[in-house]
């Protein structure tokens, strides 16, 4: 659906945008006078300019909702920390338990090199991801919504036994 109407939005811009480039490459060879031409097409930019902007503000503001940031990821509450810190070849948690419904706050970083932190639900589906990267740290925010146990697997090839690399956090109902 969003796809379909983003091809019916972007095609009759992107074809706009030709027909003009082509008006103003066309009209580059004419002997008029040039303060006239620079007076007119001036206006014509201004023009073409506010309605680019009448026309994507309104674009920009309808797509800025899907954004993949929980509301609920910013209220429920304080969160609970979880620290990972990646290693070769393993995730070190500080925690394993959270609860369904509350914002939990992950503090990615890495030991050694660089790993992806991916956060997969229950059916394996990839939810949340960030870097892990030595010296820094990400700030990951999420909210489980729902039971279960989810997998912490390396997201960046990190050596020889990545495909080990695995941890598990289970979210429960509160209790």
């Amino acid at each position: 659906m969003i796809h379909s109407l983003a091809w019916q939005v972007t095609v009759p811009l992107v074809l706009a945008f030709f027909a003009v480039f082509a008006w103003v490459a066309l009209g580059a060879g004419d002997k008029a006078d040039a303060t006239a031409i620079s007076q007119t097409s001036g206006r014509i930019r201004s023009w073409i300019f506010w309605v680019l902007v009448a026309v994507f503000l309104p674009i920009f503001g309808y797509t800025l909702r899907d954004l993949p940031y929980s509301v609920a990821a910013v209220a429920g509450g304080p969160p609970q920390v979880i620290k990972a810190i990646g290693h070769q070849w393993r995730w070190e948690l500080s925690g394993t338990e959270v609860q369904v419904g509350k914002p939990v706050d992950f503090h990615i970083t890495a030991s050694d090199v660089n790993h992806g932190f991916g956060l997969y639900d229950p059916d394996l589906k990839l939810i949340a991801q960030a870097q892990a990267m030595p010296g820094y740290t990400n700030v990951l925010r999420h909210v489980f919504t729902r039971p279960g146990k989810y997998r912490v697997l390396c997201l960046e090839y990190c050596g020889l036994v990545h495909h080990g690399m695995l941890a598990e956090i289970t979210a429960s109902e509160a209790k």
